[in-house]
């Protein structure tokens, strides 16, 4: 695969660049964009480094270790959008990314891959990557709309209803846009790296299922998991 000079990545930036400006110029709030860039270089420029340490190192106490650090801050970040105490909701962020995500790893690894070592980092790692951040990001959707149903006046089983479709709208749409619209990011990669298409394909049908599982199982758990944490909401 090419290796991409530094000069060329800077031109990544350019558009990027051209959203963060429109953003400040229509609401003069580009703080939390800034930060997220800056973030993201800070996170990937040593994540880069500690997976060939990692790779090399191929412990499976380390590997879990590892694991339970992503679990832990994906369960965190995904309350960032709802307006309670995230000390409060805090431990059922956790269960639902640990079982959600957790058992979609566990069958995608042991039975879809069947790898000799569990614990292999080149694949156990990257792919719950993916996973974690697929519960992630359902929870966050989720719990935003399931509190601003039942702030309107939603009993739980209709806010619950609600919040678990808009929790699936962006996965929903990868599965309707895929192979159409986009060719997603691991069955690119495989291709750049020389794999062949059709291998590739099947690698990205295993992702496109683990992640709809992932963000729909955590969701789910998620929403069943609230009911009776609710602070200052209408009670059915």
């Amino acid at each position: 695969m090419q290796v991409i000079p530094f000069e060329n990545l800077l031109l990544a930036f350019v558009p990027a660049a051209a959203v963060i400006a429109i953003l400040h110029l229509w609401s003069r709030d580009a703080k939390e964009a800034l930060y997220g860039f800056g973030r993201m270089l800070l996170q990937l420029s040593i994540i880069g480094y500690f997976l060939i340490y990692l790779f090399e190192a191929n412990t499976g106490w380390f590997v879990l270790a590892v694991l339970a650090v992503m679990v832990m801050v994906a369960s965190w970040i995904s309350l960032r959008t709802i307006k309670l105490a995230r000390t409060v909701l805090y431990p059922v962020a956790l269960l639902s990314v640990l079982l959600g995500g957790g058992v979609t790893l566990l069958i995608i690894v042991q039975g879809v891959l069947a790898l000799d070592v569990w614990y292999a980092p080149r694949y156990v790692i990257p792919l719950a990557g993916m996973i974690f951040a697929a519960s992630m990001t359902s929870i966050s959707l989720a719990g935003e709309r399931y509190m601003a149903e039942r702030t309107r006046g939603e009993d739980y089983i209709a806010a619950r209803s609600t919040a678990l479709k808009a929790a699936l709208i962006p996965i929903t749409n990868s599965l309707f846009a895929v192979g159409l619209v986009s060719l997603p990011g691991m069955m690119t990669g495989q291709i750049l790296s020389g794999v062949s298409p059709l291998v590739a394909a099947r690698y990205q049908i295993m992702v496109m299922c683990m992640m709809y599982a992932a963000a729909g199982l955590s969701a789910a758990l998620f929403l069943l998991l609230l009911k009776g944490r609710e602070v200052d909401l209408p009670e059915d």
